[in-house]
């Protein structure tokens, strides 16, 4: 079983994953690419710590003891002990395969590259690097530390080894893995993604307010949440990123992301995490 855990990028799931992984135990290296994205980052980890605790779901000396196995660097050769690399930058595959081919030089050939991709081809991805063999998709949902599963996405070369020490790996974390093969959007978005951009669809046509087209879906469908609400929590610029992805791949217009979605990213209304989405946070 792996000791060292490398994460790649500091923001909601970044962050979420480094803690998990601190809490079950093992040494963390969280990379950001600045000082200050960093401190947030280290930020967002004490916070849902902290708000673990007050909780009861965690106690003050599991929470130190987490931290103290969390180490932050903006070098990202500090991650070449690590034995397997979670990265969870931005939904842009030129990015990702840019990190994966420096990464492959810095690390030994037997580190374990996974992606948390919540679309992309994790074959493409490994193409960037020497060991498709020891690629894969591990994909986390938001929030890390509450949600249960994990999609375990195998590439066409991704070896039986790597998938099996993956899958005792999130085991370990209290997460469910569900399989899938290296198909856009796996499981969960497949099936999710239009039907979010079918409900941006709807306010964009006016066939009822964003408020009523949540509480419909909520009370009628007994969701947690409806959609718009939902978009916000994701993220409405990653839900786009995810649905360009999976419309290049498709040509399906089911996933061709609605204008005003578009519109969205390009204001910076990406939701809870920028302060205003299709809801305002800015005073909550």
């Amino acid at each position: 079983m792996f000791k060292r855990v490398g994460v790649v990028g500091s923001g909601l799931m970044g962050s979420g994953i480094a803690e998990v992984c601190a809490r079950a135990g093992y040494q963390v290296v969280v990379r950001e690419v600045s000082e200050e994205l960093l401190r947030a980052g280290l930020a967002r980890i004490d916070g849902s710590m902290e708000r673990g605790v007050g909780r009861g779901k965690l106690s003050a000396a599991d929470r130190d003891a987490a931290r103290a196995r969390i180490r932050g660097t903006t070098v990202l050769g500090d991650l070449a002990g690590s034995e397997i690399i979670l990265e969870a930058i931005i939904e842009k595959m030129d990015d990702k395969k840019r990190l994966y081919a420096e990464l492959d030089t810095l690390c030994p050939p037997e580190t374990i590259f996974a992606s948390n991709t919540s679309s992309l081809s994790i074959t493409e991805m490994a193409s960037a690097t020497g060991r498709p063999e020891r690629f894969l998709g591990l994909h986390f949902f938001n929030p890390v530390p509450v949600m249960k599963p994990v999609e375990m996405v195998r590439g066409l070369r991704t070896a039986d080894e790597t998938l099996a020490r993956c899958r005792a790996f999130c085991e370990t974390l209290g997460k469910t893995v569900v399989a899938c093969k290296d198909y856009p959007g796996f499981i969960v978005n497949l099936l999710l993604v239009p039907y979010l951009l079918d409900a941006v669809r709807a306010l964009e046509l006016g066939v009822a307010s964003k408020e009523d087209i949540d509480e419909a879906i909520r009370l009628g469908l007994n969701h947690p949440m409806g959609p718009l609400t939902l978009l916000d929590f994701v993220g409405v610029d990653t839900t786009y990123y995810i649905a360009e992805a999976m419309f290049a791949e498709f040509k399906d217009p089911r996933y061709a992301a609605p204008p005003l979605l578009r519109k969205m990213v390009l204001a910076g209304h990406h939701g809870r995490k920028t302060g205003r989405g299709f809801y305002d946070y800015s005073k909550k």
